[in-house]
């Protein structure tokens, strides 16, 4: 049983991320183009792909590969860290990238989802590259799309890291999984 791991262009959360990742065993990582220039941007590149099973990036078959939902492989599909601009593609059912393409077709497949936008409250404080602080105000039409997913059926919205490291680990607890 594995898991398939969406990356998008987001900083706000990616080295949490990236330590949730490298805990796990059997994880695919699907990464957008803007996901892609952003881990190497955190210096975070590497480490996301020592510790992918495999490693699907945009532009390298990456969409092709999303077909590997219908063959049983992933029992669950983690998108995180998720830009606004992908929680609103995804909210309006639009797959133009690896990432909300993953999507798309883990509900088409009804493999559960979890998303971690980035966008979750009034106000995110975030590390920038260079582990500068950086403030940010998400926009209420931010904030909506997050709040619109959770409300899909397979899919639950998580507004942390701490909340997605809890998921993953009764996800591995439940399905019998070393960790």
């Amino acid at each position: 049983m594995s898991i398939a791991w969406g990356i998008t262009g987001a900083g706000h959360f990616l080295r949490e991320c990236a330590e949730l990742l490298r805990s796990l065993k059997e994880v695919d990582v699907f990464v957008t183009e803007a996901g892609y220039q952003v881990l190497r941007s955190y210096g975070l590149l590497q480490t996301i792909q020592e510790a992918a099973r495999r490693f699907y990036r945009d532009d390298r078959n990456g969409n092709r590969a999303v077909g590997r939902l219908y063959t049983s492989i992933y029992r669950l599909v983690v998108i995180a860290p998720a830009t606004s601009n992908s929680v609103a593609k995804m909210a309006c059912g639009i797959s133009d990238t690896v990432v909300t393409n993953l999507f798309a077709h883990a509900g088409k497949c009804r493999i559960p989802l979890v998303v971690l936008p980035t966008d979750t409250t009034g106000e995110v404080v975030s590390e920038a590259p260079g582990r500068r602080r950086v403030v940010a105000f998400p926009r209420p039409i931010d904030l909506e799309n997050a709040e619109r997913l959770s409300s899909w059926p397979g899919v639950t919205v998580v507004r942390s890291t701490e909340e997605l490291g809890d998921r993953l680990r009764a996800w591995v607890r439940d399905s019998g999984r070393a960790g």
